[in-house]
């Protein structure tokens, strides 16, 4: 986990994870999340709709990197979630990944989805 030189950690050769910061070629690959006006103001949002989703645990929180757990309902299976925002470039950089399992019947790519709507 962690965001260091621009980029998440690559994803394994699992299915059950996505990233904006892998390449576009990579069937992980997911674009950022970006955002028109203030930066701060995109990065409160990011946390206010993480945290008004159920089952979440905000891990780390800071002014550029956010970590969190996101629980499955039922099983309680644990999806770790990571968003780094990129002031430069507009966007905040995301990584969804199962920590079990090999498939995750796009869960992961539906939340980041889920939450780049929210974001709009």
């Amino acid at each position: 986990l962690g965001f260091n030189g621009g980029k998440f950690a690559p994803p394994s050769w699992k299915p059950n994870c996505v990233s904006s910061t892998v390449e576009k070629s990579d069937s992980h690959y997911i674009e950022p999340i970006k955002f028109n006006g203030s930066a701060s103001d995109a990065w409160k949002k990011l946390a206010d709709v993480v945290r008004a989703t159920p089952r979440v645990t905000i891990v780390t929180g800071k002014i550029d990197y956010l970590y969190a757990e996101f629980r499955t309902a039922g099983m309680g299976f644990v999806d770790d979630v990571e968003f780094a925002l990129d002031e430069k470039a507009g966007v905040i950089h995301v990584r969804s990944a199962s920590r079990l399992g090999v498939r995750d019947f796009n869960v992961n790519r539906n939340r980041i989805e889920a939450i780049r709507s929210a974001m709009q």
